[in-house]
């Protein structure tokens, strides 16, 4: 037996097309099976589920996923794609189309944040930012 944990998303009859835009916009990914009620999906790997439960439920900012970028080329890209259509908030955070919430972050954030006397530099700069500028983040450390 497979011991798997993956995130089931309740969506309001959009599950299909939330699949589809989230495996446009990360590679390897694909829908693995898709029934009325259910699509599961894979995103770069990660195994999720979208049911279509209704308007019972919404999404807020309690859950969100984080996306760690090397280069701020990636920070564009996801910020821009998933952007498209939602909102964007402070802090690297946005919400997409279907009101999920992503933190779209540099991977070495938390190696910039590492030092007590540099990480209040770099928190300062941070809560300025929508979009996280790494070059910002970079020159606040030092």
């Amino acid at each position: 037996m497979i011991n798997q944990i993956y995130p089931c998303l309740w969506f309001d009859g959009q599950a299909k097309a939330a699949a589809i835009f989230y495996c446009s916009i990360f590679k390897n990914s694909k829908i693995l099976e898709d029934t009325e009620l259910v699509v599961s999906f894979e995103l770069d790997g990660q195994k999720l589920i979208g049911l279509n439960g209704g308007p019972m439920f919404k999404f807020n900012e309690a859950i969100s996923f984080v996306v760690e970028c090397e280069t701020q080329e990636e920070i564009d890209y996801y910020w821009n794609a998933l952007t498209e259509g939602g909102e964007e908030s402070m802090c690297g955070w946005l919400k997409d189309k279907y009101g999920l919430s992503w933190q779209i972050i540099p991977a070495i954030l938390g190696q910039l944040m590492n030092e007590p006397e540099k990480s209040q530099r770099v928190m300062q700069a941070l809560l300025k930012m929508r979009k996280l500028d790494l070059d910002i983040l970079k020159n606040a450390k030092m």
